[in-house]
């Protein structure tokens, strides 16, 4: 007992201190740190505040967006939902947008490309962002969703080898390309000296393979690892006599600035490194990852950097090197491969003509995606994603081929890689078996994927008014089509604003408006939007001659009897019925039952209709706040296509 109050002081001690900090101070404190991106100290800055006070809209947005920059995803997502819940875009618009990022570094897709679809309609302009960026990144978002979960089902490779402890750590292992035998690649590990953010220095290492097994990693000597630099991203001329290295300074505490360091094979010895003069290097400008190509016949030198003349950030470059060692001025990849976020890691496969590279904006499964570009005519073709398993929903980078070309390497944080404090704090070395070379690539089935796109689109649901089309009436069809509906539906979003949070006061009240607009815009108008989008997709398809059944099923809420439902549900079947006849100028019709041989080919198929089973909306007519106007009544009154399958 004498022992716990002797602690009593000591805690007092510390409560004392921890409070005697004024809100003020702290808060600047954590502003400052995010101003030198510093996201772990922002962190816990804002998190010490939050202790004190976590209702502050505000602040709570202030710890989302350090806890999501500090790769605290679960932390950063509780934090934007509890934003979203009260503001709803209205403040801090791209609370959806990160969301979306977030859940879709989760592999959770599906929810994620809800959050981006709701972030790209916001109409509401911001001075503070660039939010042309965001709306057109978050459309592109959209897509990735999708193609993502494609990509998961047609896997590239059958296996993904995370390289043992030998060569990977607790801390960071990338850029690692095998040559004779010998894997080089860049790490933390074994650093004693620190750099002034308190982060250990990169060196470059090597290990032997011998008999399949990794011998002990040894670092470069100090004519290559300088001493107080990180050192990094080392690559050789083909004819092994040049070796070039990034070496790199801290900018701030997340960002570096780095130039190309060239070192000569002389007299069975590499030379101490020398800093490559103008125009690789460009003073105050980042310059880095070198790799090595050869295009028409010429020594080419890629690199990533951020110079002026690009389309933003990163970019990848290329110079090709003239027969005396000098290098031509540095040549942009282009629009189709640059854009307004990095690339990186550049990579070229001389037999395929082809440049490997990493890239957080082409469309991907999460974070950096590894993607692939083929030289022809002088220009760099539009990328392709290099598929799943070699890409993951983390960052993926660094790919690289060994000198048989029968096998890649990849850095990445995804899950499984060994982190010592935080889950995919770190990049660990994976390799996979690639088809040779020597043999040409396999064609590429694009119908395959514009089925897939479509069976993604299902469960397509589509909501009505109470009642409609064509209340009071027990006809089992309507004149209209299910885009008039959806029209004459969204003119009623006022009055639904207005009689579910009638009643209510504060809070309350503004979380059932959010409530009211969140289903139109996340259920009613992305009904509509799929729709629209699985027509499209039905076009390519009939046009590539094949049959489609769609499968349709319509629910009701239980306002009325259940014969009045079946007959409702009818109705609304009938208006979709009506949309495929009617839009895109009536193209659909002629394939409705088709029976010309060589042909597309229509099937509408109808499954069993009628009440939701144990629905918990209220049937009082009386009651119309909850039986009419309450979202949860309004997502009963649905149908669906629930299946949509092919043939030829």
């Amino acid at each position: 007992m004498k022992k716990i109050k002797l602690l009593i002081p000591f805690f007092l001690g510390c409560a004392f201190s921890f409070f005697g900090q004024s809100n003020r101070l702290v808060l600047a404190q954590g502003d400052a740190a995010m101003a030198n991106k510093d996201w772990y100290s922002a962190a816990q800055s804002y998190n010490r505040l939050y202790y004190r006070d976590s209702s502050e809209i505000s602040l709570q947005y202030k710890f989302a967006e350090a806890s999501r920059l500090n790769f605290d995803i679960d932390i950063a997502l509780r934090l934007y939902y509890r934003v979203a819940s009260v503001d709803n875009g209205k403040k801090y618009p791209l609370t959806f947008y990160w969301i979306g990022q977030l859940l879709k570094s989760k592999g959770q897709y599906k929810d994620a490309k809800k959050w981006f679809t709701k972030f790209s309609k916001i109409k509401k302009k911001n001075n503070k962002i660039d939010f042309n960026y965001y709306i057109k990144k978050s459309l592109l978002e959209i897509e990735a969703c999708d193609l993502a979960q494609l990509l998961i089902k047609s896997p590239t490779t059958s296996k993904i080898e995370h390289l043992d402890t030998t060569i990977n750590s607790k801390v960071s292992e990338y850029a690692a390309f095998e040559k004779d035998s010998t894997l080089y690649f860049s790490s933390l590990k074994n650093s004693a000296k620190k750099d002034e953010n308190d982060v250990s220095f990169n060196k470059i290492y090597k290990s032997e393979i011998k008999m399949t097994k990794w011998q002990k990693v040894k670092a470069l000597d100090t004519n290559i690892n300088a001493t107080y630099l990180h050192n990094a991203n080392t690559c050789f001329s083909n004819d092994y006599k040049q070796m070039i290295v990034s070496r790199c300074k801290a900018k701030n505490a997340s960002e570096y600035i780095c130039e190309l360091y060239a070192s000569n094979y002389v007299n069975n010895k590499w030379q101490p490194l020398e800093r490559m003069p103008e125009p690789i290097n460009l003073k105050g400008v980042n310059t880095s990852q070198p790799s090595f190509g050869m295009m028409n016949d010429n020594e080419v030198l890629f690199f990533a950097s951020n110079r002026a003349g690009g389309e933003g950030n990163l970019d990848i470059w290329y110079s090709i090197k003239n027969s005396d060692g000098t290098y031509n001025t540095p040549i942009n990849a282009g629009k189709k491969v640059n854009t307004p976020d990095d690339e990186i890691t550049p990579w070229y496969v001389n037999e395929r003509n082809t440049l490997y590279f990493s890239s957080t904006y082409h469309k991907g499964l999460g974070g950096f995606d590894i993607f692939k570009s083929e030289f022809k005519d002088s220009v760099f073709l539009e990328p392709q994603n290099a598929g799943y398993p070699i890409n993951s929903s983390y960052n993926d980078i660094y790919y690289s081929v060994n000198k048989s070309r029968d096998r890649a390497y990849l850095s990445s944080n995804r899950v499984g890689s060994y982190f010592e404090n935080k889950l995919n704090c770190c990049n660990d070395i994976y390799r996979f078996t690639i088809e040779p070379l020597s043999l040409p690539p396999l064609p590429i089935d694009t119908m395959e994927m514009v089925r897939g796109q479509m069976k993604l689109l299902v469960p397509l649901t589509l909501y009505f008014h109470n009642d409609e089309p064509n209340p009071k009436t027990k006809n089992i069809t309507t004149t209209k089509n299910y885009e008039t509906t959806y029209n004459e539906y969204k003119v009623l979003v006022p009055q639904y604003v207005a009689e579910f949070p009638k009643g209510l006061e504060g809070e309350m009240k503004e979380k059932a408006t959010n409530r009211v607009e969140n289903f139109f815009a996340d259920s009613v108008d992305a009904g509509m939007d799929d729709l629209k989008r699985f027509s499209d997709l039905l076009v390519k398809v009939l046009k590539n001659r094949e049959t489609v059944k769609i499968t349709m099923k319509g629910y009701c809420s239980p306002l009325a009897s259940t014969d009045y439902n079946i007959n409702l549900a009818k109705r609304r079947i009938s208006s979709l019925r009506n949309y495929f006849t009617e839009t895109k100028d009536g193209f659909f019709v002629k394939y409705f039952n088709n029976e010309t041989p060589g042909e597309g080919k229509i099937i509408f198929e109808d499954v069993e209709i009628g009440e939701l089973v144990a629905s918990k909306v209220s049937d009082d007519l009386k009651d119309k706040r909850n039986s009419v106007y309450n979202p949860a009544a309004a997502s009963e009154r649905k149908i669906q296509i629930i299946a949509v399958s092919f043939g030829n």
